[in-house]
């Protein structure tokens, strides 16, 4: 039987947001639903301070695509969420009809076209956060992330709907590219489930102290931490990867693709599978970092790498 990053959060879990606790039966009763993620920030971070509380003062407007609803939060994000999750260049985007119909669109792309994605995507995302730069803040704006320490929640930017990793960008935004981002982000979150609760890194692992990768396609470009990864960063990267090369190839082989669509599918695809075949081929190298669980786990990534 081949061991793969799961698919399902364990009934009963620490992520099980349904489960016995009083915290989070407290604001199930209290109709706060979408504050049960932060209450889990608050014993991942275990800084003392009541991430939930403070998510009260978000509100959040319903998107509901294929009989799931998410959280799409509105209202000005609390600065001490925002310090801890790297947000604090950035206010959450008014709602408006666009942003809501390709949101949408893209939710419905994905259960519609990528049913396996879609899964993933209601199993581990709960809200989003659509975010823009704060006025005044010269940066680069960041196309879609989310954080271990927040777990189902995604956060993307207006730039999620042209830019799709490493390198291509749009001219012309298509929903397309917002549902890849969301997707990306989903199963990031999957993996973080994966990696907290189960050993996947030898013992003595330290991203702190670990080997680093060297990312050739980012050479030159941004900060020097972008240009070589951590084996755990490598590691997420990797199985992220093979998920969006899955979707890219799924979208090719469809006919209702716009020009621009199927250009910048195509050379996200050309640029992506030599990825991951190199960061494949890295990790193999580094193999004597992981647990016997991890080792496992790189064997199936290397199965779904020579599939694509």
């Amino acid at each position: 039987m081949k061991t793969a990053i799961a698919a399902r959060v364990p009934a009963g879990s620490f992520f099980d947001l349904d489960r016995k606790d009083p915290v989070l039966t407290r604001l199930r009763e209290e109709g706060s639903e979408p504050a049960l993620p932060f209450a889990l920030m608050e014993r991942l971070v275990k800084s003392g301070t009541p991430y939930a509380d403070h998510a009260r003062s978000l509100r959040s407007e319903p998107v509901t695509v294929a009989g799931v609803t998410f959280d799409w939060f509105d209202a000005e994000l609390p600065r001490v969420i925002a310090d801890e999750i790297s947000l604090t260049d950035y206010e959450i985007a008014e709602h408006t009809d666009k942003r809501r119909a390709a949101l949408t669109r893209a939710l419905d792309r994905l259960s519609l076209v990528h049913p396996e994605g879609f899964a993933r995507v209601r199993e581990f995302v709960r809200g989003m956060l659509w975010v823009r730069l704060k006025p005044g803040v010269r940066t680069a704006s960041l196309t879609s992330s989310s954080d271990p320490a927040l777990p189902y929640v995604i956060v993307f930017s207006d730039k999620a709907s042209r830019h799709i990793p490493p390198n291509t960008v749009s001219e012309q935004p298509s929903c397309l590219f917002l549902a890849e981002n969301i997707l990306h982000e989903g199963t990031h979150q999957s993996i973080s489930f994966h990696i907290l609760q189960h050993r996947v890194f030898a013992d003595g692992y330290s991203a702190d102290t670990s080997p680093r990768i060297e990312i050739k396609w980012r050479a030159g470009q941004g900060v020097a931490r972008n240009q070589v990864w951590e084996i755990d960063r490598a590691f997420h990267a990797t199985c992220v990867y093979n998920q969006l090369l899955r979707f890219r190839r799924t979208e090719l082989n469809r006919h209702d693709l716009m020009p621009n669509e199927r250009a910048s599918l195509q050379s996200a695809y050309d640029e992506g599978l030599p990825a991951v075949r190199y960061l494949m081929r890295e990790l193999e190298l580094l193999r004597a970092h992981f647990s016997p669980h991890g080792v496992e786990l790189l064997a199936d990534v290397r199965r779904q790498t020579d599939e694509l």
